[in-house]
């Protein structure tokens, strides 16, 4: 019984009967079968589709609330009765933008999976929006506007960002001394990273890139910039190591991106309970600190 009521609890927050079946392990005829039990027991529909999404009907929301409760109330009672260990199992599914994912958490990820023998993890890099419901993602790490408070979202690292360009190009163009000068040289950001925004003496501001070079690709803008072929908005765990042997040059030290911008992890739904993801943000909330080792 409690397993019809957690296929139909997973539906509603997967959005499909397939998604479900896929994070229960459950072949889709068996997760179809269990809602129909359901659905006959209770003598009511539970669930109507949508042009895109399941959706509960009258009797489903009063249903959902209280099998959430249920559930809830099983899984607190399991772990206290069994002391589970921190111990996680199965297929973790975590997404990461590329450039971060590949410098700052794949190569701190061995003592975890070291910890972790039983739980197989998929790590997808992307620097596309990751919609965790629809591509079935336990944990996306983002760099973004955070929100205290949010349930779903896991301060992991500030992000400090700086204007910054090469000697080489800074020697041929000379440094912007103002916003308006800046106007007047080569910028560079990868599309959906053109709106700077920035905190001044003046305080916040935004300032609209229009970068030389169109790429979809942020460690493009990089190199661009290490190349010395404009002026780029960088955070300092991308190109902490370039500004302090040289290579690249703080611009408009003046300004830095915005304060509210942070690395942090965010969880939907139930998964944000299943012991192999509390395992892995607790584990993500060690690795870096107030203070990263990139800025030290």
């Amino acid at each position: 019984m409690l397993a019809e009521y957690e296929i139909f609890v997973r539906a509603l927050e997967e959005g499909s009967l397939s998604a479900a079946a896929r994070r229960l392990d459950l072949s889709p005829a068996v997760a179809s079968r269990r809602l129909a039990r359901l659905e006959d027991r209770l003598g009511v529909r539970l669930i109507e589709r949508t042009s895109r999404r399941l959706a509960p009907t009258e009797a489903g929301r009063l249903v959902y609330d209280r099998a959430m409760q249920l559930l809830d109330g099983v899984e607190d009672l399991e772990a206290l009765v069994s002391r589970r260990t921190t111990q996680a199992r199965g297929l973790l599914r975590v997404s990461a933008p590329t450039s971060f994912g590949r410098r700052r958490l794949a190569p701190l990820l061995t003592p975890f999976l070291d910890a972790h023998p039983r739980l197989t993890l998929e790590l997808n890099l992307s620097d596309a929006f990751v919609d965790l419901m629809a591509e079935d993602v336990d944990v996306a790490v983002r760099i973004g506007s955070y929100e205290a408070g949010d349930p779903a979202m896991h301060r992991l690292a500030p992000n400090r960002r700086v204007l910054c360009a090469a000697p080489s190009y800074l020697a041929e163009h000379g440094a912007p001394q103002t916003l308006d000068d800046l106007r007047h040289h080569a910028q560079l950001a990868a599309e959906n990273q053109s709106a700077w925004r920035l905190e001044g003496p003046d305080g916040p501001v935004t300032f609209r890139a229009r970068s030389r070079v169109r790429t979809n690709s942020s460690e493009v803008a990089r190199e661009l910039v290490l190349a010395g072929a404009g002026v780029a908005l960088r955070s300092t765990w991308d190109v902490g190591e370039e500004l302090r042997d040289g290579r690249l040059l703080r611009v408009l030290p003046q300004y830095a991106g915005a304060s509210d911008v942070a690395v942090f992890a965010l969880t939907a739904g139930r998964a944000r309970a299943e012991n192999r993801v509390r395992a892995f943000i607790d584990f993500l909330a060690g690795l870096y600190g107030d203070v990263p080792e990139w800025d030290k």
